[in-house]
């Protein structure tokens, strides 16, 4: 049984500010009508002996991670929640773990939810060579065979020849990400390839040697299972034991000490779409090579990325350019820049702004609401309520609040009242009222809230009933 195992939990800091930390790039619609997320999980579709799937993920993202996966299908995937980053080695580790008490004689299918696979047959192709080497117990990476000198990704060295059609190579060295003119030669020699972050081994073999070669790791992983709590769907597993955990990717922990790693050449159009000069890469150009999506307009531009979520965006004459509109933020940048993103972030944060935290439209277990308008001790919020969705049952102590449903019924509860209302209908929240917004509809409710009030952040809220765990 392969068990696929879907690392999930990055930030996309890159490819701001269309990701945020609350709303991560593994999460949005990049490429087509599916997310990220829920093309990795897809893609393996043609596979015979794969069991549902273990997600990895950030405790922030769970509901948004349960809902793109019962979109497609996968409702019973198994979604572990990490209390607080602590990279790819204890996050797989849980995983492994997981899946040793699940599926004690499989083997793992280790993916990240953010990479782009243009050839899905070719890559279903490999998966099938790399996991017929690891039922040999080697622990199998997969290599991308470079395109040209990337100085964005790490490289491993194999002992690949000239002319060599092998499909399985061993590894050498695992090479952090080069220069320029040191990628160049790595791309010359031909026994070089991306490291993908991508891996097959059977859960037996894995736990063994990374219990060899960095016992913390298990060590940490398995107090935290032990003393992990079922939250609705999820495993939430201690955050003291797994804050406990080293800090350390699954290269440095096992597969640069490991001489048990063997690589599988890949070359399907892998992109970890890091930045926005990646996702230029990957996209569909025209004849002067711009890439534009949403709502665009140009004149004479050449080698420019647009991407538009709001709002016309128009470009004349412009060159090498990327250009990303979202309702509050737009990022204009030189492609040579694509890895100095984070740069902005770091000015974001230093300012106490909350650009790279969330968008202007939040998502929420029960539906979204989207800030429209602000001023001086008001806020105009935009509510969608899915069908059959409830809000918590809840108090503010320094805003009152008027909603005005423009879609679908409205079951509204203050304090001991209980109201139903239709469209165009209206009430008034007191400050100080126990309330309560519930759809009992079969099409979601949208409303406008108008906040008034002195103080209009949301953690002036003291949550009563809740249908999702919050406090």
């Amino acid at each position: 049984m392969i068990v696929p195992v879907i690392l999930a939990g990055g930030s996309g800091s890159r490819l701001w500010p269309l990701s945020r930390q609350h709303y991560p790039k593994q999460l949005l619609k990049l490429f087509g009508d599916k997310t990220m997320l829920q093309q990795t999980i897809l893609r393996l579709s043609g596979l015979s002996n794969v069991g549902s799937p273990i997600v990895v993920c950030n405790v922030e993202h769970r509901f948004m991670v349960a809902e793109q996966l019962n979109e497609i299908g996968y409702s019973n995937a198994a979604i572990i929640l990490e209390p607080l980053a602590r990279n790819t080695a204890p996050a797989l580790a849980l995983a492994a773990l997981h899946a040793k008490e699940t599926q004690p004689d499989s083997t793992l299918l280790v993916l990240s939810a953010d990479h782009m696979i243009r050839d899905v047959e070719e890559f279903r192709r490999v998966v099938k060579i790399a996991a017929e080497a690891a039922s040999k117990n080697y622990l199998v990476t997969f290599g991308v065979h470079p395109t040209h000198p990337e100085t964005g990704y790490g490289y491993i060295k194999t002992n690949k020849s000239s002319g060599d059609s092998k499909s399985v190579f061993n590894v050498e060295q695992f090479v952090e990400k080069p220069n320029l003119e040191t990628a160049q030669s790595y791309l010359d020699a031909g026994c070089y390839f991306w490291n993908s972050g991508m891996f097959v081994f059977k859960t037996d073999v894995f736990i063994f040697e990374l219990q060899a070669h960095s016992p913390a790791v298990v060590t940490t992983a398995n107090q935290a299972r032990n003393n992990a709590v079922r939250d609705l769907d999820f495993i939430r597993v201690d955050k003291d034991a797994f804050a406990a955990a080293p800090n350390i990717s699954i290269d440095y922990a096992l597969m640069e000490k490991s001489n048990n790693v063997v690589c599988v050449p890949l070359n399907a159009g892998w992109s970890d779409v890091g930045d926005w000069k990646s996702y230029w890469d990957v996209s569909q150009k025209d004849s002067t090579g711009n890439s534009f999506i949403g709502d665009s307009i140009d004149v004479g531009s050449t080698n420019t990325l647009v991407f538009s979520q709001h709002k016309l965006v128009a470009t004349l004459g412009v060159d090498n350019l990327m250009i990303i509109n979202t309702p509050d933020a737009v990022l204009v940048a030189d492609k040579s820049k694509a890895q100095e993103v984070k740069s902005i972030i770091s000015q974001i944060e230093n300012q106490t702004r909350k650009e790279h935290m969330q968008h202007r439209e939040v998502y929420r277990p029960w539906g979204c609401y989207d800030a429209i308008d602000d001023g001086d001790r008001y806020q105009v919020n935009r509510i969608r309520v899915k069908p059959g969705a409830s809000l918590s049952l809840q108090v503010h102590h320094h805003r009152a609040e008027h909603w005005i449903v423009v879609k679908g019924t409205a079951l509204v509860q203050k304090d001991d009242e209980v109201m139903l209302l239709s469209e165009n209908e209206s009430t008034y929240i007191p400050v100080g009222t126990r309330h309560r917004l519930s759809n009992p509809g079969k099409i979601p409710l949208e409303i406008v809230e108008v906040q008034s009030g002195p103080y209009l952040e949301e953690d002036d809220v003291i949550r009563y009933e809740d249908s999702y765990g919050r406090s």
